[in-house]
C-alpha cells in the first residue's frame, strides 16, 4: 500500500495530545435546547454513486450533507463483490473508512492490496486511481470537505499537492487514558487521531473504540460533530425524550452545539466511532 503512515499517525498524536492528566469525572450536566440527533441505517436512502456507468455503478447512501451540493458531506458507499472502476479521478480530495468486505484503492498499475473492516485511506483530487472490492458485500464511508463529488477522465488529472494515505486497520495507533487526556481516567475507552485540516480551523478526523460493556458520555464543545458507526453497534439515549436507539454500522449521530452523548455498548464485540470535530471531546 501507499504511504502506511504509522510514523505520521505518531506525530500527529504526540502534537494532539497534552501530558497525560487525572482528570476527576465531570458530573453530567443537562444541555439547553440540545441539538443532537440520530441517523439509523435502515433511514438511508440508495441511489447510484455514479450514474454514468448505469448498473455498473456502485451504490451511494447519504448519511450527512449534500453529495450533489457544495457543502461538506459524509456517505455510504456499496460496491458488488469483484468490482472494479476504470482508472479515473475526483474533482475533489476525499477520505475514506472500511465498513465491511475487502476494498483496494490505488494507482492503476498497482497490485491488489486489500484493506479490511477499520482501514482508513485518502484519495487526492486530480490524482488517477481504481478502486476494486472483494466480498459478499463491501461497504465503505466516504467524506469530503465540499462538493459536488465528480468522476472524471483520466486526461483530466493533475497534481494538486497531496499525497494519497492508506491505512491498513492493524496499523491504528491507539491511546488509552494513560497517552492522552481527551479520556477520563476511570474509562476503558480509547481513540486514534486520524487527520488534522490544513484549512479548516481545528477540524479533525478521529476514530474512538468502546469495549464491550462500555457504558458512559461522550461530551462534544464544537459546532461541527458528526459520528458513524464503522465497526459493532451502540445503544444511543436522545436528550429530553430518553428515547433509546440502536446504532448499527452506519448509522449515525451528530449535534452542532456543545453536546452530551449518553452511549451505551450492549453488543458482543467492541464498538469503533469515526469522529469529524471542529472542538475537543472527552470520553
Amino acid at each position: 500500500m501507499k504511504n502506511i503512515a504509522i510514523l505520521c499517525i505518531i506525530a500527529f498524536t504526540f502534537m494532539m495530545c497534552k501530558s497525560p492528566e487525572k482528570n476527576e469525572t465531570k458530573n453530567s450536566k443537562g444541555i439547553e435546547n440540545p441539538t443532537n440527533k440520530v441517523v439509523l441505517s435502515s433511514e438511508i436512502i440508495w441511489e447510484k454513486l455514479n450514474p454514468a456507468r448505469g448498473d455498473k455503478s456502485p451504490q451511494a447512501g447519504t448519511v450527512w450533507g449534500d453529495r450533489k451540493g457544495t457543502v461538506p458531506t459524509g456517505f455510504l458507499a456499496k460496491f458488488v463483490d469483484g468490482f472494479s472502476s476504470p482508472p479515473h479521478i475526483h474533482n475533489v480530495t476525499y477520505r475514506a473508512v472500511v465498513l465491511k468486505g475487502n476494498i483496494h484503492n490505488d494507482d492503476p498499475n498497482a497490485e491488489n492490496m486489500w484493506m479490511k473492516p477499520g482501514s482508513f485511506w485518502t484519495q487526492p483530487e486530480g490524482e488517477s486511481h481504481i478502486t476494486s472490492a472483494k466480498g459478499k458485500e463491501n461497504i465503505a464511508y466516504v467524506e469530503i470537505d465540499h462538493g459536488p463529488y465528480l468522476v472524471k477522465p483520466i486526461d483530466q488529472a493533475f497534481d494538486n499537492g497531496e499525497r494519497p494515505i492508506n491505512i491498513d486497520v492493524s496499523n491504528i495507533v491507539w491511546l488509552d487514558n494513560s497517552k492522552t487526556n481527551w479520556i477520563d481516567y476511570k474509562s476503558n475507552a480509547e481513540l486514534s487521531f486520524l487527520w488534522e485540516s490544513n484549512t479548516i480551523d481545528n477540524l479533525k478526523g478521529l476514530f474512538i473504540k468502546l469495549p464491550k460493556g462500555y457504558k458512559g458520555q461522550l461530551e462534544s464543545d464544537g459546532d461541527i460533530f458528526h459520528s458513524v458507526v464503522i465497526m459493532g453497534e451502540l445503544d444511543y439515549t436522545l436528550p429530553n425524550s430518553e428515547e433509546v436507539k440502536t446504532l448499527d454500522l452506519g448509522s449515525y449521530f451528530n449535534s452542532t452545539n456543545k453536546a452530551i452523548h449518553d452511549i451505551t455498548n450492549n453488543s458482543k464485540t467492541e464498538t469503533i466511532l469515526y469522529i469529524r470535530t471542529n472542538g475537543k471531546i472527552s470520553i
